[in-house]
């Protein structure tokens, strides 16, 4: 099994996990003098969020320079350093990749916007307006603050496309120049031994803005034939490099179409379901997700779970609480595939509260991206260890409970729930390698077993909010319990009379006379 099959991923937000100059802002040597929480935590690999040249208008997904850090973060000596020392623990490295758009200060274009007749012109996407003098077509901007995805260029009296904000002018990957300069990028950053990549709105790709105004616009703006064909090409230069592998944002809430996009092996490696991200906390909604994803995929793909980013309300906020939020551990790390945890989901952080005067993202996504409290504030400062300066996002205001010091040393936290999560699952392949089948026992409940060999493992998740008595027999003779969301349980268990607390989760091994 390749070891992205099997590996937990780690994301990393730069600019909220540790900083280690003052300035409030994460960093990459933060991020080094912190790997050993990742493998204290039992992770396998990192994921960092984009931390290239950029004006930040939406925070480093407006690149301006695909092959340096931006100085906010360090320098390339420091991404050099952080990933040797990531790989000399063992952890791979997956870094972001933004091609479906540059920065607009971007020299590229820079050059396209100069000019009709300059030869990066056709690096981007220009379109004469309407008839009428609007823009070429009725496409919205993915923001909704931003408005239409076009902007008129009063240089050149033509409009460019913007998928996002209008600082984020789309790349024209009808041209193969555009084609061959990215595919660059990615030989840049594998030359110095990134082991994959996050690939920003895949399903974005190779979009085709005819201006067509007599027929639906949504076919045309996700998911077209020509993007399909680069990632094939994106997965020919991985697989290159040997072991490398392409993880894609495919932002489509259709599982069917989702699976095109990692099945047979010619385009990505997984895909992140934002079905599943957005699913609400019911049993039977859960189950569904993934049983229409395996019935999809059919054995053809590899399920990729994640129930937090940078761009979502934390699970303890939107689900409802901390033992949701620790159930959901259970939930993600126990489920056949590959789990992506958020920085800050190891220990129940909530959204923090943002005031209106310190909002500072076009999309309200500030309350995820607080940075991460790693010392009790009334020993470290209002900066709770992230930092000695002013953080650039306010702190959790729990972060005196839930900062990592403060976890570390408490074994019914969150922090050592996952450590044991994790633990377990890298102990027994049943658990990251083995079977998987859904059980009905019970409403509001769900229940699945891994299997390996004659390792057998029975998952139990309330979604109720109620207690309960569930009736595990029908596929355990026997069994002990492994591990429970709830703090203090004996692993003493009755299989016909597993007692369950509100929204508690437990994974059950069978035990062989």
């Amino acid at each position: 099994m390749t070891w992205w099959k099997h590996a937990v991923v780690y994301q990393i937000y730069p600019r909220s996990f540790a900083d280690s100059d003052g300035d409030g802002v994460g960093d990459l040597p933060g991020i080094t003098a912190h790997l050993d929480h990742l493998v204290d935590l039992g992770v396998d690999a990192l994921w960092l969020s984009p931390f290239y040249r950029s004006p930040m208008a939406d925070f480093g997904y407006d690149v301006s320079d695909y092959t340096d850090v931006d100085p906010l973060f360090g320098t390339l000596a420091d991404a050099d350093q952080m990933i040797d020392a990531a790989h000399a623990r063992g952890l791979r490295v997956i870094v972001d990749w933004v091609p479906n758009h540059s920065s607009d200060r971007h020299p590229w274009f820079q050059a396209s916007r100069s000019s009709r007749d300059d030869p990066r012109r056709d690096w981007y996407v220009w379109r004469d307006g309407a008839p009428d003098g609007g823009p070429p077509n009725g496409w919205r901007s993915q923001f909704s603050r931003s408005g239409p995805a076009w902007t008129h260029d009063a240089r050149t009296g033509q409009w460019y496309l913007h998928s996002f904000l209008p600082e984020q002018p789309d790349l024209n990957w009808a041209n193969p120049e555009v084609e061959e300069a990215m595919l660059g990028t990615l030989r840049f950053w594998l030359e110095r031994g990134v082991d994959g990549f996050r690939i920003d709105v895949a399903h974005l790709l190779g979009t085709d803005p005819v201006p067509a105004h007599d027929e639906p616009l949504t076919p045309r703006n996700a998911d077209w034939p020509r993007g399909r064909a680069v990632l094939r090409r994106v997965r020919d230069l991985l697989e290159s490099y040997g072991d490398r592998m392409a993880v894609g944002e495919v932002y489509l809430l259709d599982q069917r179409r989702l699976v095109g996009f990692v099945a047979d092996g010619d385009g990505l490696h997984l895909a992140h379901n934002f079905v599943f991200l957005r699913v609400p906390w019911e049993a039977a909604r859960i189950r569904a997700v993934v049983e229409e994803w395996e019935e999809h995929a059919d054995g053809r793909a590899w399920p990729c779970w994640c129930l937090e980013n940078h761009d979502h309300s934390r699970v303890a906020t939107r689900f409802g609480g901390v033992a949701r939020a620790r159930a959901a551990l259970v939930l993600l790390l126990a489920l056949r595939g590959t789990p992506f945890l958020f920085q800050g989901q190891e220990l129940g952080l909530p959204d923090a509260e943002v005031p209106a005067a310190r909002v500072v993202d076009v999309d309200g996504r500030d309350p995820e991206r607080a940075p991460i409290p790693w010392r009790r504030p009334s020993e470290a400062g209002p900066g709770a260890g992230f930092t000695t300066g002013e953080p650039w996002l306010p702190i959790v205001a729990e972060a005196e409970e839930l900062a990592v010091e403060a976890q570390a040393a408490d074994p019914a936290s969150t922090l050592a729930l996952t450590r044991a999560l994790l633990g377990l699952r890298r102990a027994h392949p049943a658990l990251h390698a083995g079977d998987q089948a859904f059980h009905d026992l019970g409403e509001g409940l769900l229940a699945w077993s891994r299997a390996s060999g004659d390792d057998r493992w029975l998952a139990l998740v309330d979604t109720t909010g109620r207690p309960r008595r569930v009736d595990a027999s029908p596929v355990l003779a026997a069994a002990r319990r492994m591990l429970s969301s709830r703090p203090g349980r004996s692993e003493a268990v009755d299989v016909a009379r597993v007692e369950l607390e509100a929204d508690e989760a437990v994974l059950l091994q069978e035990v062989r006379p």
